[in-house]
């Protein structure tokens, strides 16, 4: 159990979370209804035949968001609308009005949801309550704020706002890889995106290639600003920060993943409390590194 995407939200440290239980225990994931397209609630992290919905440890709470969802493609209703349309055009000679086709179309849909497929899915979430950031396993920020939903859906408040920076972090990620002094602990990558600032302007994208050269100073003496840009934290980390502040391609490296196998458990649910530990440990790392670097903001009680 690793994150591979990392979206971050702020919340006060001084929020409460004594009746996050209770509130998770009615927000459970209910089955979707015959006549629903989705569903959403939460789900243990252990998986959906377990009962605990938490796992605790000091101040990282993971939290698992479940979803179903009923698979009705667009183009099955649409091909057999038009298949009824061209019934009633050929019986009455006449091609049906917007009403009919909103009124037909509707009937189909509500004929054929009983009968559609059902995927689930789950996105995990990390609380660090001592530095106010929830972390979702997403690179979706619309995803990541139905999270935060869910959980205020559940606590009943909940003032979780994007991570936001006091400076520009495509400006700083450019500085970082034209040779400006790295955070301690950050080294440069293999990857990274670079674009021209004007609008439908140029985009260069560089993967598996060392990013100190002559090619990539070529690209920024052109004037082309770095939008995403792979770091190493430590040796324990590797991961590629967006200007969008979502880290993406999130992977614990072998420093990091030697402290798991020098330890031994019994059955799963160590196992998992062990990584979720090992993660949650990293990310807060991680975390105070980018905190210091771009300035990011705090959220006010």
């Amino acid at each position: 159990m690793f994150f591979r995407n990392l979206t971050l939200f702020r919340f006060p440290t001084t929020t409460k979370f004594d009746d996050l239980d209770t509130g998770l225990g009615e927000c459970q994931l209910k089955p979707v209804g015959p006549l629903e397209l989705s569903s959403r609630g939460f789900i243990s992290p252990y998986g959906r035949d377990a009962e605990l919905l938490t796992n605790r440890q000091g101040d990282a709470i993971w939290l698992t968001v479940g979803g179903e969802d009923r698979l009705l493609p667009g183009s099955v209703v649409n091909d057999m609308l038009a298949k009824k349309l061209a019934e009633i055009e050929h019986k009455e000679g006449r091609k049906p009005g917007g009403r009919t086709r909103k009124r037909i179309k509707d009937e189909l849909i509500v004929d054929l949801l009983p009968r559609a497929f059902i995927k689930p899915s789950r996105t995990d979430a990390l609380l660090d309550l001592g530095h106010g950031i929830a972390v979702v396993d997403t690179s979706s920020r619309k995803t990541g704020e139905n999270v935060v939903s869910e959980i205020r859906r559940a606590l009943g408040s909940f003032p979780a706002l994007p991570l936001n920076a006091e400076v520009a972090p495509r400006s700083i990620l450019t500085g970082w890889l034209a040779g400006e002094p790295l955070p301690d602990g950050l080294s440069l990558g293999d990857e990274c995106e670079l674009r021209d600032p004007i609008d439908q302007g140029a985009v260069v994208k560089c993967q598996r290639m060392e990013l100190q050269g002559d090619e990539i100073n070529k690209h920024l003496e052109s004037g082309k600003q770095v939008t995403r840009l792979a770091l190493n934290l430590d040796d324990h980390v590797s991961f590629v920060l967006g200007e969008d502040l979502v880290v993406r391609k999130f992977k614990l490296l072998d420093g990091a993943v030697d402290q798991l196998e020098s330890s031994e458990r019994d059955d799963l649910r160590a196992e998992l409390d062990a990584r979720f530990v090992l993660m949650a440990g990293e990310v807060k790392r991680l975390f105070n590194v980018l905190e210091a670097a771009l300035k990011l903001s705090k959220v006010e009680a």
